[in-house]
């Protein structure tokens, strides 16, 4: 029989083993420690992860491969080959939940065409954490990842984000990449009509955890939180 593929939730940003322990339950904890195979973006940051969660092995016993976005589909194979000879495994991501806006989906959905038992494990989501915080639709939402670097190709996205909501009544979920967060906010505010309900979640569940809902209008008047370089999650909720 083969083994299972764990899909082990990380920390939203950087943190020591009691960092780690205040968002991951300790069962999780405890299934992470157990496993001999891990599959991450980077070996070393893998291998720091499983330094806080705490190991039953030393390790240099447990074995760690890479996947990311220069890993080929055709290396796929591979890194299930250990786990379809019966292994346990553990995905585990950069930052928050494996598979979600990271190359880790490509080994799950593969996990599912050979028949190896995928088992997600409890741990905290950006998406999930800014959606319940931003006051928003959490009936029905949509997450669209990155939108267009290009200023105008952004502005023209986020219109039509705000249309599909107003239309929906469907919140409307993205990121950035963290040096952009001040230019994504402004071509919020001069995109999105005034009344139009705009969220951001920065550095959730850290220390500086900041989340503000407010009217692009009133985005307007007050002052923005410094979003430098800091994990944040945007929402737009149109009426």
């Amino acid at each position: 029989m083969s083994g299972v593929l764990y899909l082990i939730p990380n920390t939203l940003g950087d943190g020591d083993a009691t960092a780690l322990a205040q968002v991951l339950p300790e069962p999780v904890r405890a299934q992470a420690s157990a496993l001999a195979y891990y599959i991450g973006e980077n070996a070393k940051t893998t291998r720091a992860f499983l330094k806080k969660v705490g190991t039953e092995r030393p390790i240099q016993e447990i074995e760690v491969r890479e996947l990311n976005v220069n890993t080929k589909a055709a290396e796929i194979d591979n890194l299930l080959a250990p786990i379809l000879a019966g292994t346990d495994a553990g995905l585990v991501s950069e930052a928050g939940c494996p598979a979600v806006a990271d190359p880790g989906a490509l080994l799950v959905r593969r996990a599912h065409q050979r028949g190896v038992k995928v088992v997600p494990l409890v741990g905290p989501s950006s998406i999930l954490l800014a959606l319940m915080a931003s006051g928003m639709n959490g009936q029905s939402f949509a997450f669209s990842g990155y939108l267009p670097v290009d200023a105008g190709e952004r502005a023209k996205r986020l219109r039509e984000l705000e249309q599909l909501s107003r239309k929906a009544n469907q919140t409307q979920i993205f990121i950035e990449t963290p040096y952009r967060n001040r230019a994504m906010l402004d071509t919020l505010v001069a995109s999105c009509a005034p009344s139009t309900l705009i969220c951001v979640a920065v550095d959730l569940t850290l220390p500086g955890e900041t989340i503000v809902t407010r009217t692009a209008a009133d985005w307007k008047k007050q002052t923005a939180p410094d979003l430098h370089k800091r994990p944040a999650i945007f929402l737009l909720l149109a009426s």
